[in-house]
């Protein structure tokens, strides 16, 4: 199975849909706040979700749900990538909810080769979130630079560093 890609395998217009979705549960959004110390009760206390936002309920923290999509493309994107540069826009386009199931797809917008190094180049793709009955939840557009095949073969071609087992 093919992790990430090389320069030349993304085509500008390209859609990558990632696979598997994933379900967000309570526990995952409650960890990710924790974890990050973002404690605003629209994430964590439900009797504020209820009594006092129009939503009546919980809303997933926007950050777990862009690193969700940016982890589900990374077999698809970045999984080869010697840099992420830049993320240039973040939208957090609509809530994500406790039992809504995130899916995600990236398109390649644009690619440029190195000016300094002839061995990479750099990727611009718009990735797009969704819940389970389509709607767009989060977009973000980033950089990556991502080698050509020619970096790939000289440091050990599709799994570098893999040791070879001996007894």
């Amino acid at each position: 199975m093919q992790f990430g890609r090389y320069y030349e395998e993304f085509e500008v217009g390209a859609v990558y849909k990632h696979w598997p979705g994933k379900t967000v549960t309570e526990y995952d959004d409650h960890l990710f706040c924790l974890i990050t110390m973002n404690h605003h009760p629209l994430h964590l206390d439900a009797h504020y979700a209820q009594e006092t936002t129009e939503f009546g309920k919980n809303v997933v923290v926007g950050n777990y749900i862009y690193s969700l999509l940016l982890g589900m493309s990374v077999p698809d994107v970045s999984g080869k990538a010697i840099a992420n540069l830049e993320v240039e826009s973040l939208k957090h386009v609509k809530p994500t909810f406790h039992g809504d199931t995130i899916y995600g797809e990236t398109e390649v917008l644009d690619k440029t080769p190195s000016k300094s190094k002839d061995d990479r180049g750099v990727v611009y793709v718009e990735t797009r979130g969704y819940k389970q009955d389509g709607t767009i939840v989060c977009v973000f557009r980033r950089k990556v630079m991502v080698p050509k095949r020619s970096y790939g073969d000289t440091r050990g071609g599709e799994q570098p560093g893999r040791p070879v087992p001996h007894e």
